[in-house]
């Protein structure tokens, strides 16, 4: 069999929608919606830019190059290593996976608790139930197909449908006035707004299980995985345009500017609409995406976590993220979203760069200096940006970073990373190193 059906093309691209489809996903574009008001078209065009468009374009790059290692080890092995590692990290055990657990907990427990009940214990009881259903599944990687796209993926679907169609039917409040950030560049908040859903990280790790499937189906040959990669890529991006605007028309015309975050933007709406079952709609619709997503990401850090520590199987990286994640999440949906911000202020620039250089002719791909300037450049002064919004400034180094144009959007890194594109192009090293292995 060289090439999937018809039918199972459109469950794999369901199956990639739901893999990236989480916590954050859910939680974001609403606040979106209501921030921006009356400039949410500018707003939501740069969050599809970096919420739909950079993580599609993440999971073909990473296809064609040959994984994750290979793409970044045209920086420098070193570079693959550390990158590599912190992106595994990040998306993995410290911020994403346990965000499935405390979002999906404040969405479908904390609103049915009795008034005086000691929330902290049911959130460890709910952790360790949510866990270990994830957990089970994620144990037979191969077969996440057959229950994310087939099952979990198409129940979520309908269940936003039915929260969007209750917001069309019962008029909303006019749009707000933009906040401040949205007011002075919506289509930039809009884009740096995209960083926390974390796709465009993600999308550097998922092709590993992606492809896993894919083979289960028959499917052996390297390039018609690609392939079929890519068109699951177009139809994910599709569901997500479609799912992330009916959440910003929610946030815009059902939120109340008082909400603290997203889950609460949603949960007001659910019960102005469908009263008692409204809540019952939404813990379902965010307990079966954080679930999905907690399943996709266990299944990515065992595997790869598996390849590079052999000694421990695959089942036994899965349990430990499992055990980790679910501790880390009683910190609280808050912390930890404070917490991520400046961990991808950090990692974003340079997956983008990485994601858009991928996308050059191979010709000039094998330019030397190109990937080592570019994404060097671009970590850098990224890293320089997220320092500086928590507080720390190194001398001179963030004074000059904030001369630069779009620095104090975040956007900062964008005009050194082109420089220095630039000067890799243009001065090639004879004799020199590998882009592809970075030696």
């Amino acid at each position: 069999m060289r090439r999937l059906s018809r039918k199972d093309q459109l469950f794999v691209g369901i199956t990639l929608f739901s893999m990236f489809f989480g916590a954050g996903n859910l939680i974001f574009p609403p606040v979106l919606g209501l921030s921006a008001g009356t400039a949410v078209p500018w707003a939501f065009a740069g969050l599809a830019v970096s919420a739909v468009g950079l993580p599609i374009l993440g999971v073909i790059a990473v296809a064609r190059s040959g994984g994750l290692p290979v793409l970044a080890g045209r920086v420098g092995k070193r570079f693959a290593a550390v990158f590599t590692m912190l992106i595994y990290l990040s998306i993995g055990p410290c911020l994403a996976i346990p965000r499935t657990a405390s979002t999906s907990f404040e969405m479908a427990v904390t609103p049915f608790l009795p008034a005086g009940a000691p929330a902290a214990l049911f959130q460890a009881l709910y952790s360790v139930v949510f866990f270990a259903a994830a957990l089970s599944l994620a144990l037979r990687p191969s077969q996440l197909v057959d229950w994310l796209g087939k099952r979990l993926a198409p129940t979520l679907l309908v269940l936003i449908g039915v929260l969007f169609v209750g917001c069309l039917l019962h008029a909303g409040h006019p749009l707000e006035t933009p906040t401040a950030a949205y007011a002075a560049s919506p289509a930039g908040e809009g884009f740096l707004y995209g960083y926390q859903t974390m796709d465009a990280i993600a999308a550097l790790i998922f092709g590993i299980v992606l492809t896993l499937n894919i083979q289960a189906k028959g499917v052996t040959e390297t390039k018609d995985v690609v392939r079929s990669i890519v068109r699951a890529s177009w139809l994910a991006a599709a569901l997500f345009l479609t799912v992330y605007g009916a959440l910003t028309y929610i946030g815009a015309t059902h939120g109340d500017p008082a909400a603290e975050n997203g889950a609460q933007i949603l949960s007001g709406a659910a019960r102005s609409l469908f009263g008692s079952a409204g809540s019952v709609i939404l813990a379902a619709i965010f307990v079966i995406a954080c679930l999905n997503t907690c399943i996709s990401l266990i299944s990515c850090c065992g595997q790869y976590f598996a390849g590079l520590f052999p000694r421990f199987s695959y089942r036994s990286w899965a349990v430990f993220f499992a055990v980790v994640s679910a501790v880390i999440s009683n910190a609280g949906l808050n912390l930890i979203l404070k917490l991520s911000v400046p961990v991808l202020n950090c990692l974003y620039p340079a997956a983008i760069a990485l994601i858009l250089l991928a996308f050059l002719p191979d010709w000039l791909q094998k330019r030397p200096l190109l990937y080592p300037l570019t994404v060097g450049l671009a970590a850098v002064f990224g890293t320089l940006y997220a320092l500086d919004q928590t507080g720390l400034r190194l001398p001179v180094l963030t004074a000059l970073a904030e001369a630069l144009p779009l620095y104090g959007t975040g956007l900062g890194w964008l005009l050194p990373a082109a420089l220095g594109a630039l000067a890799g192009l243009l001065l090639p090293l004879k004799g020199g190193r590998d882009p592809e292995t970075g030696g």
